[in-house]
């Protein structure tokens, strides 16, 4: 069966083995199969964890993996017998793209190294994600999400901001490693489109995350000898946070300074516009806990609506704070062909149409093994028998 592709999406006419769990490695083969690439997922007998990951509309498909398996095949395959190994082999060598989140020690001992699969595709693009570089002591360690956060500075800042010492409620590290598994795959493929060339990348969540988080707030300390302290102080201040009007919360940005002026207009404070510390970005940025009050004391004489179209007026970036509620009920609703309707998250990649449905819908444990075999030539006699000794899951067979 061809998989169905639209041929102007930039990665169709690709394929991609994804041997990946949980998160960071299926969002990044979710960013690669939005772009048009044919995505195999290889599954153990449990299901990858984000199909488990909360309730869904069915035992194998959360409402996370909905989402996150879209544009995906998926089979089930025990590598560590000589025919799943084969198979995985034959996938392989057919294939464009390899990615693996598996730690150095379980590359090893499953024969997944770029070593071990560049002698059947010499032209492989091969990425392997890990929590931590190759030459670390904790190279061999497991890394996740809240590991990462609290390794790489998140959970400090917080602190520094005048926070409690938290963990981000959101999956930021794998999120952000997941994407730039996807752009270091992309480039890959160029690179050998230019060279014929395969190439390995290895990519460590501790390194993405380091450079994601000190793009600002490395801020003062990073000149030698630190010129300041690390923490970009606007992000720092224990005042930044959402406005309150008489019937809800706003959030601004006065980022430059008709930003500054537009507010204290709609405020009706003049008298403040003549202050020489706050004329500079970095007088501003000095005082700007001194200004976030005065802009939440601003906010508090007007409804919302008020607040939001004087800003409107006085060109002030500013949005009213939206539920999370709000932001899932507006999303578009397709349909899956066996589970009804479900809501589409957007791409975060371009696409040329972003709107369109996903070519595939998230797809059960192991749904795609007779066809991901019967393109491999295996016959149906022995996708039967490959099934009847394990080596192959069946689908809707429960363990």
């Amino acid at each position: 069966m061809t998989p169905p592709s639209n041929p102007q999406q930039p990665l169709a006419g690709l394929s991609v083995v994804d041997l990946t769990s949980v998160v960071m490695g299926p969002f990044a083969t979710q960013i690669l199969g939005d772009l048009g690439a044919d995505v195999t997922v290889i599954e153990t007998p449990q299901g990858d964890a984000n199909r488990h990951m909360g309730p869904g509309p069915a035992p194998d498909i959360s409402g996370v993996a909905l989402n996150l398996l879209r544009n995906k095949r998926s089979i089930v395959l025990d590598i560590r017998t000589d025919e799943g190994y084969s198979i995985l082999q034959a996938m392989v060598a057919s294939a464009d793209v390899f990615v693996t989140n598996l730690r150095p020690g379980s590359r090893e001992r499953a024969r997944i190294t770029y070593d071990d699969l560049r002698a059947v595709n010499p032209q492989l693009v091969y990425c392997a994600a890990v929590g931590h570089r190759p030459d670390s002591p904790e190279a061999d360690t497991a890394a996740y999400d809240d590991i990462v956060q609290a390794s790489t500075g998140f959970v400090d800042v917080n602190r520094r901001a005048g926070l409690p010492p938290v963990l981000a409620p959101v999956l930021v590290a794998d999120k952000v490693s997941g994407m730039a598994i996807a752009q270091a795959v992309t480039a890959a493929l160029l690179h050998r489109e230019r060279t014929g060339e395969g190439s390995e990348s290895i990519l460590a969540m501790d390194d993405i995350m380091r450079g994601f988080l000190l793009a600002e707030h490395g801020a003062a300390a990073i000149a030698e000898p630190p010129q300041g302290p690390s923490g970009y102080p606007r992000l720092m201040s224990a005042e930044r946070a959402p406005l309150p009007t008489t019937d809800g919360l706003v959030t601004i940005l006065a980022y430059e300074r008709h930003h500054f002026e537009g507010l204290i207009r709609i405020g009706v404070r003049l008298e403040v516009l003549v202050e020489e510390r706050f004329m500079s970005r970095l007088g501003r940025l000095e005082h700007i806990d001194e200004l976030y009050r005065e802009y939440r004391r601003i906010a508090n004489g007007f409804t919302t609506q008020e607040f939001l179209a004087a800003c409107r007026r006085e060109g002030v970036p500013a949005h009213e704070v939206v539920t999370l509620d709000d932001v899932v009920a507006a999303l578009p609703l397709v349909d899956h062909p066996d589970l009804g309707p479900y809501r589409v998250t957007p791409p975060v990649v371009p696409t040329n149409n972003p709107a369109a449905p996903p070519r595939r819908h998230a797809p059960h444990l192991g749904e795609n093994a007779k066809e991901v075999l019967s393109e491999l030539g295996y016959s149906t006699d022995d996708i039967e028998r490959l099934m009847s000794a394990g080596v192959v899951g069946r689908y809707g067979h429960t363990p």
